[in-house]
């Protein structure tokens, strides 16, 4: 049982005398089947579409108010929250028989939240315009259509550039006759791909989920919050909390002075963006050859601070520490000469980022290596006494079962997509050695963000073997799967997966039924995302589009390595076992000495981009968390904890309608979330 405040997260079962077993456990059982109701199915379904519109007009049209860029998504809690308002001034005080219970509003959260991964800015965002833009952008200039545009399998694309052009150039409707049959077999293809991918990470979330969450008792700090919020059907002893009222009246007072300064500039604004002029720090660094810091934001973001609170201060001030390092490092290469940006080359920092996260991966793995030797056992001895797998989404033997069959759809994909065989078994292999280990830190430690950009597949293997050895057809293939190992992994749905069965055992809801949501929420989540984004492309009349603009350099850089295919770098595989060699030592430092202060994961995430949204609030988050502990003791703590969720609350809400407006007015408002 997980005390948070005043409230208690578990699903409480009427008093049943201790005599009837039976009885009392089919009361719990009950409470358990309450929560994947088809009300709540129905009503996350609804709510779906609602969202990945939203997300996708303002994140991938206007590149604006990035709800999916955070861990904690915005638009998911400002959707709960007014759910809790409907249920606790309306229905529990009118209609009490149809309030809905804790479980209902954890299913809706969870459905709304994976298909918000998928439309986010790291996913679907980049995947849709791939079904298309090599064709429209190809021309006699780049000679797109000779050098790799007949790669592209056409079940899997549109090509026909006369077609395409309302699609781009908008001012048009997709509900023209013939119009969505053209887009209807590639977007039910690509969404049965999703569909599969979302079963492999079910299936390894179900496998790893006892031990995570039993054996070793991760935290899941992404969680508290949206579970503190439905306790009982939502509790209004929870919301009325002073310490949360007073944080929730300055963070939302600051978006709703923010939002009247953009409607009406001679209202002052507080700034405390990280891409506003004032907050780069790099116009105090003029000379060589402290110019070679390059970019150096100073966010001031305070639901960031409030998010950073929950961290460990070990893993808030690895990360800040880091990301210093990071910039005293760039300094360094511009004295040494080293010149900046270029691949493979000092100070090899995402080459370091890769080793550390697989670090991260085998320690996560050889922990759990009794329990992953248990599950093997029951998987092929499904009378196996020595672990126990009734409760979980799926049993042991179908988890492994259905990861087996999934990866072999997966390969086979790309095999029919001309993709090599080893090249596809390599790639994937990466990917979910990735995503294992961003999965693990998003629970046990649950940082703001988890942006890791250019850290992928293709570009591992390319170090690894070569562009040439890979080959054209592969190499076209991975443009096609940028959206899931490309830019970033801010977000990967497969976090959202595990932290969903971490609300079901808190909730008390069955695991089984919260393993089927999370399955038709990633089919149907990928199905409504590519509606949003058809439907808004050809009704654009602004000219402008951020979801094309960042996928142009998807097939720059694929011309680049079919024109001067770019050679394997021993040196940077040598730069990959040295930050797998530091991340371990880390890691082995973390077990033996309690007064170790660096946590691989900060190593891990700030060597990366994505760090600079933030860096500055963790360092005053973790100053503060410092102060607290040092002198308040778990007291203090315990009461600061509902001031920093009124301050994510506050933010999250004001932001949330000023972006709903945005939308609803068809204009520009205030954007108080970085991304």
């Amino acid at each position: 049982m997980l005390h948070l405040g005043k409230i208690r997260f578990v699903a409480q079962a009427p008093s049943v005398p201790a005599t009837r077993v039976g009885a009392r456990e089919a009361v719990e059982e009950a409470v358990r089947e309450r929560g994947v109701t088809l009300r709540s199915i129905l009503i996350g379904a609804v709510l779906i579409p609602v969202n990945t519109y939203w997300i996708i007009q303002v994140e991938g049209i206007w590149h604006r108010n990035h709800a999916t860029a955070m861990s904690l998504f915005w638009n998911t809690v400002f959707c709960l929250m007014i759910l809790i308002l409907i249920n606790v001034l309306l229905l529990k005080r009118f209609l009490p028989r149809y309030a809905f219970t804790q479980g209902e509003l954890i299913v809706i959260y969870v459905m709304i939240t994976i298909a918000s991964a998928l439309a986010g800015h790291d996913t679907l965002q980049l995947g849709i315009p791939a079904l298309s833009m090599p064709f429209w952008g190809a021309n006699d200039t780049n000679g797109w259509n000779q050098l790799f545009n007949h790669y592209f399998p056409k079940w899997l694309t549109v090509q026909d550039r006369e077609f395409l052009r309302p699609y781009y150039e908008g001012h048009s409707t997709l509900y023209i006759e013939g119009r969505i049959l053209v887009w209807l077999k590639p977007v039910l293809i690509w969404s049965v791909f999703i569909g599969v991918m979302g079963l492999v990470m079910v299936c390894m979330n179900v496998i790893i989920r006892k031990q995570w969450m039993e054996n070793e008792k991760l935290t899941y700090p992404i969680v508290q919050l949206p579970m503190a919020m439905v306790a009982n059907g939502g509790n209004t002893s929870f919301f009325l909390q002073k310490p949360l009222i007073v944080g929730a009246l300055l963070g939302g007072g600051l978006d709703v002075l923010n939002g009247l300064h953009v409607l009406f500039p001679a209202i002052p604004e507080i700034i405390v963006r990280h891409d506003h002029p004032s907050r780069n720090l790099q116009q105090y660094f003029t000379s060589p050859p402290w110019n070679g810091v390059g970019w150096f934001p100073l966010p001031l973001y305070p639901f960031i601070i409030a998010l950073g609170y929950f961290l460990p201060v070990d893993l808030s001030f690895s990360i800040w520490f880091f990301f210093l390092l990071k910039m005293a490092l760039r300094i360094v290469a511009t004295a040494a000469g080293v010149e900046q940006g270029r691949p493979y080359t000092f100070p090899f920092f995402n080459e370091q980022s890769y080793g550390a996260w697989f670090a991260i991966f085998a320690f996560a793995i050889w922990g759990a290596r009794h329990h992953l030797r248990e599950v093997w056992r029951k998987a092929i001895q499904p009378r196996y006494a020595g672990i126990d797998d009734s409760r979980e989404a799926l049993s042991y033997r179908g988890a492994v079962i259905g990861l087996l069959l999934g990866m072999a759809f997966l390969i086979v994909f790309c095999v029919a997509a001309s993709m090599k065989l080893w090249v596809a078994i390599l790639f994937f292999l990466i990917f979910f050695i990735i995503s294992i280990g961003i999965t693990r830190v998003r629970a046990e430690l649950g940082p703001p963000a988890h942006e890791v950009v250019g850290m992928n597949s293709q570009t591992f293997l390319i170090m690894m073997f070569g562009s040439t050895t890979i080959g054209a057809p592969s190499l076209a293939m991975m443009t096609m799967f940028w959206w899931f190992s490309g830019r970033g992994y801010r977000t990967h749905p497969m976090p959202c997966q595990l932290e969903a069965m971490k609300m079901a055992q808190q909730g008390g809801i069955n695991m089984k039924g919260m393993g089927w949501v999370m399955m038709f929420a990633m089919f149907f989540g990928g199905l409504a995302s590519y509606w949003a984004a058809l439907h808004l492309k050809y009704a654009n009349t602004t000219g402008v589009d951020y979801m094309d603009m960042h996928n142009w350099g998807n097939y720059y850089w694929l011309e680049s390595q079919i024109r001067s295919p770019r050679e394997p770098s021993v040196t940077a595989m040598l730069a990959v076992v040295f930050g797998f060699a530091a991340a371990s030592l880390m890691n082995l430092a973390r077990m033996r000495f309690l007064w170790w202060p660096f946590h691989p994961a900060g190593y891990a995430l700030s060597l990366n981009f994505g760090v600079e949204y933030f860096w500055s609030c963790l360092l005053i988050a973790s100053v503060i968390k410092w102060l607290v502990l040092r002198y308040g003791g778990y007291k203090l703590n315990r009461q600061m904890m509902p001031f920093m969720f009124g301050v994510i609350l506050g933010e999250y809400c004001v932001g949330a309608f000023w972006s709903a407006m945005s939308v609803i007015l068809d204009t520009r408002m205030y954007d108080f979330c970085p991304g």
